[in-house]
C-alpha cells in the first residue's frame, strides 16, 4: 500500500532504486497507472511529462497545462512520447480532461517521491506543513501538505495530512523511505515530540534540532529553569531583511545531569531575538529554546544558529515561492489528488530551475516561457 495517507492507493511506494533512476521518463515509468486498462488512449508517462514541462513554463492549472499541450508542435510531442494517430504518424496531445483525470488519480506519495531530491548526505533537512487554501470546498477542509526540504532549498518529498488529524501523525511516514544518516532534521515546536526524536536517532541514524515553545509546557519549564547565567558559549548575529533589523543572541548549555527529560538530548540552546521595524521603530523581543542531540563538538553556538535558520528555508524557498510565483493559495483545484499532485509539480519545477542555476524562480519560469516547447524539455532531459 502507498504510504500516502489522505486517500488509499493500492500500490507500493517507489523504492530507493526507483528514485535513483537518472532519466525522468524512465523514473516515472515505475509509477503505477491508476486508469482502467480499457479506454486508455494516451500513455501515462507522456501525460505526466506534459504536466512537468508545462508547469516549468509557468502553467498554474489543468486548463493551462492543457492549453500548453494543444499548442505543442509535433517535434515536442514526439519528445514527450505523445500517442500517434493515422497512418501518417501524427502526434496527438492529451486533452485537458485527460490531464485532469490523470493528475487527480495518480498516486501522490509516489509522484512526490519520484520527482523529489534525494537527501542522502545533506547537512540539514527542514520539515514543515502548509495548507493549499484554495482547495477548501464546503465542509471539506483545505489540503494540508507536510513537506521536507534540504538546506540547499531542494524539496525532497511531501505527504498530505489526513483530515481530522495533524502533522504529527505523518512525520515518520514522510521521512521513512530515505537514508538520513548524519542529516540534522529540524522542525518547529509542533514536532518537538519524544517519538519523533527516537525515530530519527534510533531508526534513521539522523540528528535532530527541535524548537521548544509553550505547547510543551513541562519541557519548556525545565529548559527555562536551567542555569543560563552560567553559560559561556554564546553567539551573536545581526541581519537586515524585510524592513526590520534583527539581532539574535544564542546561548548553549550541555544538559548532562541537569534533569532534562527528552530522548537523546545533549544540548539546549536559548535564542533571544530583538527586532526593530525600521519604518515604525517598533521593538519586540522573543525567547525560544532549541533542543538537540548534537554534542558541543558537533555543534558550536554558531553552528546551532545556522541550523536554526535552515528551518526558515522551507518557508522562504518553498512555501513562499509556491504562493507568490505559482499563486498556489488561489488555485481552485480541489478534487481527488489534484491539490497534492499540482503542489508536487510546482516543487519539481522549483527544484529543476534551482539545479539549473536559477536563483529567482519567477525569472527562471520566464526564461523557460520564451522558448516554451524546447527549453523545458531540454531541462528535464528529454531526447
Amino acid at each position: 500500500m502507498c504510504r500516502q495517507s489522505a486517500t488509499v492507493c493500492l500500490i507500493k511506494s517507489p523504492t530507493r532504486q526507483h528514485r535513483a533512476i537518472g532519466q525522468l521518463s524512465l523514473r516515472l515509468r515505475t509509477l503505477a497507472d491508476p486508469r482502467h486498462r480499457r479506454g486508455k488512449r494516451h500513455p501515462f508517462v507522456s501525460v505526466l511529462l506534459v504536466a512537468c514541462s508545462a508547469v516549468l513554463t509557468g502553467a498554474r492549472s489543468f486548463a493551462a497545462i492543457g492549453q500548453w499541450a494543444r499548442n505543442a508542435p509535433q517535434d515536442a510531442l514526439a519528445r514527450l512520447g505523445a500517442r500517434t494517430a493515422t497512418v501518417f504518424g501524427v502526434r496527438v496531445a492529451p486533452s485537458t480532461a485527460t490531464i485532469r483525470r490523470v493528475l487527480n488519480t495518480a498516486c501522490p506519495g509516489g509522484l512526490a517521491d519520484l520527482l523529489g531530491h534525494d537527501p542522502t548526505g545533506a547537512d540539514t533537512l527542514a520539515v514543515d506543513g502548509k495548507s493549499a487554501r484554495g482547495s477548501r470546498h464546503g465542509d471539506t477542509p483545505a489540503a494540508h501538505l507536510l513537506a521536507a526540504i534540504t538546506g540547499d532549498g531542494l524539496t525532497v518529498t511531501q505527504l498530505r495530512v489526513p483530515d481530522k488529524t495533524n502533522e504529527i501523525t505523518c512525520f515518520a511516514d514522510l521521512l521513512a523511505p530515505y537514508d538520513l544518516t548524519g542529516v540534522t532534521v529540524t522542525a518547529d515546536a509542533l514536532h518537538c515530540q519524544r517519538d519523533h526524536a527516537r525515530f530519527l536517532v534510533e531508526e534513521k541514524t539522523a540528528r535532530y534540532a527541535f524548537t521548544v515553545k509553550r505547547n510543551q509546557k513541562n519541557l519548556h519549564g525545565q529548559l527555562a529553569a536551567l542555569p543560563w547565567q552560567k553559560t559561556s558559549a554564546k553567539f551573536y548575529d545581526r541581519t537586515r531583511a524585510r524592513g526590520r533589523l534583527e539581532t539574535r543572541v544564542v546561548q548553549v548549555l550541555t544538559i548532562a545531569d541537569l534533569g532534562v527529560d527528552f530522548p537523546h538530548a545533549v544540548q539546549v540552546a536559548k535564542i533571544i531575538r530583538h527586532r526593530i521595524q525600521r519604518t515604525t521603530g517598533k521593538r519586540s523581543r522573543e525567547t525560544l529554546y532549541v533542543i538537540t542531540d548534537l554534542t558541543s563538538r558537533q555543534a558550536s553556538p554558531e553552528r546551532i544558529a545556522k541550523i536554526i535558520r535552515s528551518q526558515w528555508t522551507i518557508e522562504n524557498r518553498l512555501h513562499f515561492v509556491r504562493d507568490t510565483t505559482f499563486a498556489e493559495d488561489a488555485s481552485k483545484i480541489r478534487t481527488g489528488h489534484g491539490p497534492d499532485n499540482m503542489a508536487t509539480l510546482r516543487s519539481f519545477a522549483i527544484n529543476t530551475l534551482r539545479a539549473d542555476g536559477h536563483t529567482n524562480i519567477a525569472a527562471g519560469l520566464r526564461a523557460m516561457s520564451y522558448d516554451s516547447f524546447r527549453r523545458p524539455l531540454d531541462l528535464i532531459g528529454l531526447a
